[in-house]
C-alpha cells in the first residue's frame, strides 16, 4: 500500500493547524482535516477561532467601546451625545473578524502546501504500520498516512438533563451569537468564559448574575488577585454568588428557572431570560473511530498520552484539549509544534511550568507559575513583591489604575516562581513574566532591566524591586 501522506492532522483548531504548518515546514507531506463550517463554507480554526477566543475578544472590545462612549470618555473631556447600541452590527463585525481568521488559516495551508479536507476525519484501520483515514463530508475521501496527530479539541459540558438549545439555555456558541440584549442573564460557572461573557452583556445593559460553586472566585488564581477581581467586577455591576450550589435548572415560559443553595445554605429561586452554562468542557472524540485501531482513552474520556504527547499506538500523537492539561489555545499550539518536531526527529519542547493564563475582563487578569497558596502548602520559603497600577504614570494617563502586579521569588535563590497580575493590558505584560520564568530569571534580573517610561511594564519592574523592598515609585 502506498502512503499518501507523512502526517495527518485530525482537527484544525490552534493545536491542529499549527501542528500541520510546522510539519510542512519540516518537509513532511501533510494533510489537515477539519469539519467546521460557517454559512456553508469551510471554517478552519476550531472552537478558538469560531466560537471561542476570537469572537469573544471581538465582543469584549466592542462592548468596552460602547461603555466608554456612554460613560467613560467624558472623564477625558470628550463629550458624546446620542450613543446608540446596534447589536446586529456588532455581531456582523464579530462574524467578519472570525471569517478573516478562517481565511487566514486557509491561506497558511496553501502557502505551506498543506492539503486540507473539510469533513470529519476518523481512523478506519491500520496495516503494516500505515493508518487508513476516512473523511466524511461533502466530498468523502480515504487516504493512508504514517503519522497521525489527533487534535479534535473539546466541547462544552451541558447541565445534566438540560441540553443546550442555544435560545434560552446557552453554551459559549449561543451566548456569542445573541442578537439582542436580554434583560437578565444567569451564568453557572464563574470561570474564564463566565466572567468574560458576563462582562460583555453587563456592559451592553443586561442584569448578569453568576453562580459559582467554589467558595471563592477563580480557584486556580492567586487568592489576592481573585479577591481583587471579585471586588472590581462586583463594583461594575456583576452579581456574583460564590459557594452557590445550583440544585435545579428548568426552562420555563419566557426564560429559565434556577433553584440554588446560597453560601449560607438557604434555598433560593430565580427566573432569568437566558442562561449560560459554563461548567467546563469535555474532550471531543465523537466520530474519531478510536475503537477501530485500539486508541486508548482514560476514565474521563481524554486520549491517553505520555509526557511527549505519544498515545498507546505507534506514530499516533494527541494534543490540545483532547489530552490532559489546561484547555488553552496556546498550550495546544506549543504541543502541536513540539509533536511535529518530534516526528521529524528533532527535540520538541513544552515548558508546562510557564504556560500563562489570561482572563480578558476589565481589569484584565493574568498569571503564570505557582500561587502564594501553592508555595506555602509545598513548604517553599519565598518573598513577595507587589506594585499597584495606581502608582504607575502610564496607567494614570489611561485612566485605568485598578489592580497590581505581584511577583513571588524563592527566598534563597531569588528565582521567580510565579507572577500574578490584575490591571490594564496585563494580557500583554504577562509575556515578560513567561520569558523570565522560562529562562529561570531572578527578581533581581527583572529589576535590573531598563523598562521604557512611561509604560505599564514599569509596574512589573517595580514589583520585582519590591521583592527586595526597594520599589522606587511607592
Amino acid at each position: 500500500m502506498s502512503v499518501d501522506f507523512d502526517v495527518a492532522v485530525i482537527g484544525g483548531g490552534p493545536g491542529g493547524y499549527i501542528a500541520a504548518i510546522r510539519a510542512a515546514q519540516l518537509g513532511m507531506k501533510t494533510v489537515c482535516i477539519d469539519d467546521w463550517k460557517t454559512d456553508g463554507k469551510p471554517a478552519p480554526g476550531g472552537t478558538c477561532t469560531n466560537v471561542g477566543c476570537i469572537p469573544s475578544k471581538a465582543l469584549l472590545e466592542a462592548s468596552s467601546h460602547y461603555e466608554l462612549a456612554k460613560e467613560g470618555f467624558a472623564h477625558f473631556g470628550v463629550g458624546i451625545k446620542g450613543v446608540e447600541l446596534d447589536v446586529s452590527r456588532m455581531q456582523a463585525r464579530r462574524a467578519s473578524v472570525v471569517r478573516q481568521n478562517n481565511d487566514g488559516i486557509a491561506f497558511l495551508f496553501r502557502k505551506n502546501k498543506i492539503t486540507f479536507f473539510n469533513g470529519t476525519g476518523s481512523f478506519a484501520g491500520c496495516r503494516d504500520g500505515e493508518y487508513r483515514i476516512d473523511v466524511t463530508g461533502d466530498e468523502p475521501r480515504q487516504f493512508t498516512c504514517t503519522h497521525v496527530i489527533v487534535a479534535t479539541g473539546s466541547k462544552p459540558r451541558a447541565w445534566p438533563g438540560v441540553p443546550f438549545d442555544e435560545k434560552r439555555v446557552l453554551s459559549n456558541t449561543g451566548v456569542l451569537a445573541m442578537e439582542a440584549v436580554p434583560e437578565s442573564l444567569a451564568i453557572i460557572g464563574a470561570g474564564v468564559v463566565g466572567l468574560e461573557m458576563g462582562s460583555v452583556w453587563r456592559r451592553l445593559g443586561a442584569a448578569v448574575t453568576l453562580f459559582e460553586a467554589q467558595p471563592a472566585l477563580l480557584a486556580g488564581a492567586d487568592r489576592q488577585i481573585a479577591m481583587e477581581a471579585q471586588k472590581q467586577l462586583t463594583r461594575q455591576g456583576l452579581t456574583i454568588y460564590t459557594g452557590a450550589t445550583v440544585r435545579k435548572v428548568e426552562p420555563v415560559d419566557g426564560g429559565v428557572a434556577i433553584e440554588y443553595d446560597d453560601a449560607q445554605g438557604q434555598v433560593a429561586k430565580a427566573v432569568f431570560d437566558k442562561l449560560l452554562v459554563s461548567i467546563g468542557r469535555v474532550p471531543y472524540t465523537q466520530g474519531l473511530g478510536a475503537e477501530n485501531v485500539g486508541l486508548k482513552r482514560d476514565e474521563r474520556g481524554f486520549v491517553a498520552v505520555d509526557g511527549q504527547c505519544r498515545t498507546n499506538l505507534k506514530n499516533v500523537w494527541a494534543i490540545g484539549d483532547v489530552v490532559r492539561g489546561p484547555m488553552l489555545a496556546h498550550k495546544a499550539e506549543e504541543e502541536g509544534v513540539a509533536v511535529a518536531e518530534r516526528i521529524a526527529g528533532k527535540y520538541g519542547h513544552v515548558d508546562y511550568r510557564a504556560i500563562p493564563w489570561v482572563v480578558y475582563t476589565h481589569p484584565e487578569i493574568a498569571w503564570v507559575g505557582r500561587t502564594e497558596e501553592e508555595l506555602a502548602e509545598a513548604g517553599v520559603i519565598f518573598r513577595v513583591g507587589t506594585f499597584p497600577f495606581m502608582a504607575n504614570g502610564r496607567a494614570r494617563t489611561m485612566g485605568t489604575t485598578e489592580g497590581f502586579v505581584k511577583i513571588l521569588a524563592d527566598a534563597k535563590t531569588d528565582e521567580v516562581l510565579g507572577v500574578h497580575m490584575i490591571g490594564p493590558m496585563v494580557s500583554e505584560l504577562i509575556a515578560e513574566a513567561v520569558m523570565a520564568m522560562t529562562f529561570k530569571a531572578t527578581s533581581e534580573d527583572i529589576a535590573r532591566i531598563c523598562h521604557a517610561h512611561p509604560t505599564l511594564s514599569e509596574a512589573v519592574r517595580e514589583a520585582a524591586l519590591a521583592v527586595d523592598g526597594r520599589a522606587l515609585n511607592m
